[in-house]
């Protein structure tokens, strides 16, 4: 029996493709929405997004990604009111083989080899917790408007892109989402 099940709360199914590696190098698009789908990061007007402080403030986030993990490359993103989408690909990353020596004494302890690389879900939680952090910040300092338990909902939806037609077809969604807020399944009005 899972744990949510011994709680009386309803199994969780993944929502991640089974036996895929979301480390391996491809391009990846990923949605991540306000928990309760608040507007808390701009106004859409005329079709275009005007990001307040806080969208801002994601949306720099998102563009520091790269800095904190070196084997990623960002291509299209948008931060909507209550919710954001982006493309990130993970590139090739190249093993280096090392000698078969043994560690010397003052090397204990020390980092050794080479670290495992990230998977989209260790991104995603490293960019979800300094962007809440930040938020936090932003709420007890700037006044920027409180949110109720969590900034972002519990999980993320990605999409493998696996072929130039799909990602040309998810790069213009991206880039139009703004004109096209009012129908959008994420509108909250």
């Amino acid at each position: 029996m899972g744990k949510d099940q011994r709680k009386g709360l309803p199994q969780r199914r993944s929502i991640r493709l089974k036996g895929y590696d979301y480390s391996q190098a491809g391009l990846y698009f990923i949605t991540i929405c306000c928990q309760d789908r608040i507007c808390l990061f701009g106004d859409v007007v005329k079709g275009e997004i005007v990001l307040n402080e806080a969208g801002k403030m994601v949306e720099t986030e998102w563009l520091n990604l790269p800095d904190r993990f070196k084997n990623i490359e960002l291509h299209e993103s948008v931060i909507m009111p209550n919710h954001f989408h982006g493309i990130l690909k993970i590139v090739g990353v190249t093993l280096v083989v090392a000698r078969n020596v043994g560690i010397a004494e003052n090397q204990i302890g020390q980092p050794q080899g080479i670290a495992p690389t990230k998977t989209i879900g260790d991104m995603m939680d490293a960019y979800k917790s300094i962007t809440t952090v930040n938020y936090i910040r932003g709420v007890k300092t700037l006044n920027w408007q409180p949110f109720n338990g969590k900034l972002w909902q519990r999980n993320y939806w990605e999409h493998i892109i696996r072929n130039e037609q799909s990602y040309q077809r998810i790069s213009e969604y991206i880039i139009n989402n703004p004109k096209e807020w009012s129908d959008d399944k994420f509108h909250t009005p």
